[in-house]
């Protein structure tokens, strides 16, 4: 099958020992590639697991068919563990071109397990692969570490995945960062990436990625270019980026405020899109084959760097009262340095100052205080002071002092920046996610605010469950399939079937790849049920469903959970307790990891 190097890389670090597997068949046409198959690795491992920290977790780097295959925005790779942050199956996507060059390497996928003795490195280059001592990059930066690897390769075009300081001290929000300024952000990644003593992984190599059909793969790099370029949603991002929703948001007043004690900010346009673009913004930039460009390459005091996105500059900005760009821009370059989730950072950070606020802890850190917001993401990434207990996120910090319910996460996972009372969709993809609190696992803010395929009311529950279950399918096949989310803007199903046909030559029409996404989700449930995750988990935090919204269009509402669950459970085929039944496991060749007792 083309479209694959067909080789997967197990890593066991602690007998110091690599081994080159084929890539069955069978895993490209059930599962694609990407998170898909991280996933089924990790289910096949999971008995196996104990502690996600524990040498016995498994972390998986795994391309997809369309990474590198030529067809627009095809860049991701996923990064796939059990999380440290919330125990369950995660996984996280990155762009940037690191894994495209993974493939160009000659590998699918890197399994890693086990613990090093000492820091190391895997070098992957032309088909081999090695273990290097990175005894002298332990402590150092992500751009520090990045340009050391590419000297000691002796390659400047190499690409770099690696941990930060936070990923060494083992912080839940750790992330991993590739090409300095792209993270696999969420779940705690960087953090297992530590507990393994695994600072990076670097790859060179130009081996050429076959396509099936290079004449149909042109014909189609054409035609979705076309459907990008004319698309209102695309031109915006590349115009103002992702930070372009900061006003439209808050305009439909679900930007959440103060730890979403609001859902407005008045001062929301000092911190947007537009004003990045007005002050700071050099040119758009883009991922490998991207044609979007929504990366913001921004020049401040002479130095350029990247960023920030929409929910770093709300997760630092509106959550934490502060209108201030340039704090906001400090945090997330810090961030990137240090190598921690800026969601998780700057939303922990916000729960902190609510606490602070209401006298729950003796620290006074005060809702718009840019600079305390930016020398907390510095005690959070070393762990100093108070930034320790913060630095295994909300949940952890506040639950230590007695007032869980201040956390703003879904297991343990904290909310990224739409306030789920006024988006009854989207508060139903937070609760269901099975990776916790996510947005891009099923972006219902498509549909229920921009409009795109077609324009929900958002303060409704019908066919909200059917809507938000296609979402979420579609995209566990668009993260497998190695393409970034943000194409399904201009392309559906087709599109995603017609591009995975031209470059594997497996037949693929639209009713498959959703079915391969389903099969995805599914699985991935079936890990956390089998970890003890329960109905009680698909749940908001208690001020969603408590609290109602003072203003705006959503005035006097709150997220509603029971029906909403219980269409969302029917829709899958799952029981009222949210397991699913047995018709729905056979249908997807996934009797064998049946929960227990046999939901019938």
């Amino acid at each position: 099958m083309n479209g694959y190097m067909d080789k997967i890389l197990f890593v066991d670090l602690s007998k110091n020992r690599l081994e080159i597997k084929p890539f069955p068949d069978e895993l490209k046409r059930n599962y694609l590639g990407g998170r898909g198959l991280g996933i089924k690795i990790l289910a096949d491992a999971l008995d196996s697991i104990g502690d996600p920290l524990d040498e016995s977790n498994v972390l998986i780097f795994a391309t997809g068919p369309l990474t590198g295959s030529g067809v627009p925005l095809g860049s991701r790779y996923s990064v796939i563990t059990k999380s440290p942050l919330t125990g369950t199956a995660t996984s996280a996507d990155s762009g940037g071109s690191f894994g495209w060059k993974m493939k160009k390497a000659g590998f699918d996928a890197v399994v890693i397990s086990g613990k090093a003795k000492a820091p190391v490195y895997l070098y992957l280059k032309d088909g081999a692969a090695e273990l290097r001592n990175a005894a002298g990059l332990w402590g150092k930066t992500t751009s520090e570490t990045t340009a050391a690897i590419m000297a000691d390769v002796g390659d400047s075009g190499a690409k770099v995945a690696c941990i930060g300081p936070a990923g060494e001290k083992l912080s839940r929000l750790a992330c991993v960062m590739n090409d300095r300024f792209r993270a696999a952000g969420r779940g705690g990644t960087g953090a297992v990436m530590g507990s393994k003593n695994l600072k990076a992984i670097a790859a060179s190599g130009d081996l050429k990625i076959e396509v099936a059909d290079p004449a149909r793969v042109k014909a189609l790099q054409k035609a979705l270019v076309t459907k990008h370029a004319e698309n209102g949603i695309a031109k915006a991002l590349h115009d103002y980026g992702t930070a372009v929703l900061v006003n439209i948001i808050n305009e439909n007043y679900i930007l959440p405020t103060n730890n979403f004690q609001g859902a407005h900010f008045p001062a929301a346009d000092k911190v947007s899109g537009e004003t990045l673009a007005k002050t700071i913004l050099k040119k758009p930039k883009g991922c490998h084959s991207c044609t979007i460009l929504c990366g913001r390459g921004t020049l401040v005091d002479g130095v350029e760097t990247e960023g920030p996105e929409y929910e770093t500059t709300w997760a630092f900005g509106p959550d934490c009262g502060v209108d201030d760009l340039m704090a906001i821009k400090k945090a997330n370059d810090l961030c990137n340095e240090l190598g921690i989730d800026t969601i998780g950072t700057g939303a922990t950070i916000a729960c902190a100052m609510e606490m602070s606020q209401r006298g729950y802890i003796s620290e006074k850190i005060k809702f718009g205080d840019g600079a305390a917001v930016v020398e907390l993401v510095r005690k959070m990434g070393y762990r100093e002071g108070i930034g320790d207990e913060m630095a295994d996120g909300s949940y952890r910090f506040a639950e230590k002092y007695g007032h869980s319910e201040l956390s703003m996460s879904v297991k343990r996972q904290e909310m990224p920046a739409y306030d789920a009372r006024g988006l009854q969709g989207h508060g139903l993809e937070y609760a269901t996610s099975v990776r916790g609190g996510c947005h891009v696992y099923g972006y219902m803010v498509s549909p229920e605010v921009l409009g795109s395929p077609e324009k929900l009311d958002p303060y409704v529950d019908k066919d909200k469950a059917r809507w938000t279950k296609t979402f979420q399918d579609l995209t566990a096949t668009i993260d497998a399939a190695g393409i970034c989310l943000f194409s399904s803007f201009a392309m559906g199903a087709p599109d995603y079937a017609d591009s995975l046909s031209a470059v594997t030559g497996f037949p693929v029409d639209d009713k498959e790849v959703l079915k391969i996404g389903e099969r995805i989700w599914n699985l991935q449930k079936l890990i956390n049920l089998k970890l003890g995750f329960t109905r009680a988990d698909d749940t908001l935090p208690k001020r969603l469903l408590e609290e109602p919204l003072a203003e705006g269009g959503p005035k006097g509402r709150v997220w509603s959970r029971t029906p909403l669950l219980n269409e969302y459970y029917r829709e899958r085929g799952w029981d009222i307790a949210g397991r699913p039944m047995k018709a729905k496991l056979e249908e997807l060749g996934l009797e064998a990891m049946a929960p227990v007792p046999f939901a019938k």
